[in-house]
């Protein structure tokens, strides 16, 4: 795989029952790129260890005054010369796509789980979480797996190292070949406590990154309420917690650092004195001992590399832990890691039926227009995202039916085809208007007509104005990151003629027009009965502009479908569904009948009546 190929058509199926074999799962599925990298790094670290020995070569055919072996010597320095500088550059190519191959495959596989869960993802981790694992987590994951190449190229270097000198040098060579193994090993019993300061580091990290995320989320609600000090203050007291963790891993690696210096340098002072003392009483040529000399310097070099690995794997090895742990997450509490519902035995899709929720009792007939009353707008979105087929807790009873299949039976791809659901709070995703509505869709609706529906001429007209010159076409113009250059009506619009265009077979909207005027709400629930004309559609809604346009009223009282009728009917006979349409007071339902209509009500009829007269 090469970073031109990317994405993966198929990131595969990720072994993520811990951090470890997550690791070792993506270093099996990049076999090919770790080869090639330890490949030309032996081709590099081999052309830096024949350095010395070629110099020691050229040194002893000075002393011999042998002219034609220091041109041989000459050619033998070109040849690793050659080597160094092409095994370099292969070297870090090689290892850069193995990272960002790592990297862009844990991106996609983060990806695909984040479509596959939705909103449930957010509920069982916190959003900052998610951001910390799709974007540090996935760096770190991939250094370590590009670094292993680099580490057993290293390994292989030095092992030729040591072998030639205790072929070229045997005295000197045993000293190197003992000294080594101690230099390697030395920095071990440090690991635990680095990797124990680097863990509490990135947990300090994490917990400083969700709670930025978090005020930035919710910017808008601490400047109404005066509390972006108080935030501020706590994410500076986080901010301070992770520099003081940072300072604490920081001297450990340090440490490390100067043993994997001090090291190294005792032992090219032992091989100094002692090679020194050979070269006297003429045990050793003056060549062999600078051979020996040049070569233990050179070996700090892939030593380097012990120190690398350590600190990549320490850092990777939470990283990936998190990674996993997202990974694992399935649609629903009760289903079993590793499975996708539907996947084995699926039943064949419905073709069309009606939609039903035996948990609640909620029942929408194919091609009508059924709005769902709730008095709770927590279980409003509980009821959608379950009519969705994918409820937060597979404790929340049975699947919802459609055409009498159950949607957590189908694949969720399948399930997802069938019934689209858009929550209170849609995201629109940066970029121009004509790459919002690139959605899969039936075809059947064009942009322009979702965009009438929705009652979009006014977000079209502001998205052209302040487009760049040129931009003629309010298609072409582009939206900021989450729409934040419009207002919360016009972002509201704009989801809804998206959720229109795809034109699903079910579509569930929750409170679709809660940031809109009456005025505009009444054309939007005009344009939308006559667009979804014959198609099945939910609106979960208390307002008497959408119930009144719809075929069937469904009032959910405590979980449960308490009445049903249409929203006239419903507002004459049932104090419950009026108590919550109109906003009803406890003094006015005590003071009324229970048929009769409160003052409330006859005002929101009239009003109900004016709105359509002006529409």
């Amino acid at each position: 795989m090469q970073i031109s190929d990317l994405p993966y058509p198929d990131p595969g199926e990720p072994d993520a029952r811990s951090g470890p074999r997550f690791l070792l799962w993506l270093g099996r599925n990049q076999l090919g790129g770790q080869l090639k990298s330890f490949a030309w790094g032996v081709l590099h670290f081999c052309g830096v260890a024949g350095l010395p020995f070629a110099v020691g070569l050229g040194v002893e055919a000075v002393v011999d005054r042998d002219g034609g072996r220091l041109a041989r010597v000459g050619l033998l320095l070109l040849v690793f010369g050659v080597a160094i500088s092409l095994g370099d550059t292969m070297l870090h190519r090689t290892a850069v796509t193995n990272w960002i191959t790592a990297a862009a495959r844990v991106q996609q596989l983060l990806a695909r789980k984040t479509a596959e869960l939705g909103s449930a993802l957010t509920r069982r981790v916190a959003a900052g979480e998610v951001v910390a694992v799709s974007t540090g987590d996935v760096e770190k994951i991939g250094w370590f797996v590009e670094a292993v190449s680099r580490f057993l190229a290293a390994v292989f270097s030095i092992v030729v190292i040591v072998v030639g000198m205790l072929v070229y040098a045997p005295a000197l060579g045993v000293v190197v070949a003992v000294g080594v193994p101690v230099l390697a090993l030395a920095v071990l019993p440090l690991l635990p406590h680095a990797t124990k300061r680097a863990d509490a580091q990135r947990e300090k990290a994490g917990k400083a990154t969700e709670l930025a995320s978090d005020t930035v989320a919710g910017l808008r609600v601490l400047r109404g309420i005066g509390g972006e000090e108080l935030f501020l203050g706590r994410y500076r007291e986080a901010s301070q917690a992770v520099r003081r963790a940072a300072v604490r891993s920081a001297r450990m690696w340090a440490l490390i650092s100067a043993v994997q210096v001090l090291l190294p340098g005792l032992l090219l002072l032992a091989v100094v004195w002692y090679g020194a003392t050979l070269a006297l009483e003429g045990r050793i040529a003056v060549g062999e001992l600078v051979a020996v000399f040049s070569a233990v310097a050179l070996m700090l070099y892939p030593l380097r590399h012990f120190e690398e690995i350590a600190m990549a794997y320490s850092f990777s090895r939470p990283s990936a832990k998190r990674a996993a742990r997202v990974l694992t997450l399935t649609r629903t509490e009760g289903e079993p890691p590793g499975t996708a519902a539907g996947s084995a035995d699926a039943p064949e899709p419905p073709q069309g039926g009606d939609l039903y929720d035996p948990e609640s009792g909620v029942l929408a007939p194919e091609g009508l227009l059924t709005a769902v009353v709730c008095g709770d707008p927590d279980l409003s979105g509980r009821l959608a995202e379950r009519l969705g087929g994918h409820p937060a807790e597979a404790a929340e009873g049975p699947s919802v039916l459609l055409g009498g299949v159950a949607l957590g039976d189908l694949p969720l791809e399948t399930a997802r085809e069938l019934v689209l659901v858009q929550d209170k709070d849609p995201v629109l995703l940066s970029g121009t208007l004509r790459e919002l509505f690139d959605v899969p869709a039936s075809g059947q609706v064009a942009a322009g007509e979702a965009l009438t529906a929705a009652q979009c001429g006014d977000v079209l007209d502001a998205l052209l104005q302040s487009a760049p010159e040129g931009v003629t076409d309010p298609m072409d113009a582009r939206i900021t990151e989450r729409g934040r250059s419009l207002s919360g009506g016009q972002r509201q619009r704009l989801a809804l003629a998206r959720s229109l265009v795809t034109d699903p077979a079910v579509l569930v909207l929750d409170e679709p027009t809660s940031a809109v005027d009456s005025h505009t709400e009444a054309r939007i629930a005009e344009g939308v009965a006559a667009l979804r004309a014959g198609r099945t559609t939910v609106v979960l809604a208390s307002s008497p502009l959408l119930l009144d346009r719809a075929d069937r009223v469904v009032l959910v009282h405590e979980g449960q479908a308490a009445a049903v009728g249409s929203h006239k009917e419903l507002l004459a006979r049932d104090r419950r569904y009026r108590a919550v349409v109109t906003r009803e007071t406890d003094e006015e339902r005590g003071a009324a009948g229970p048929g009769a209509l409160t003052a409330l009500d006859v005002g929101g009829l009239e009003e109900l009546s004016e709105i359509e007269e002006s529409a």
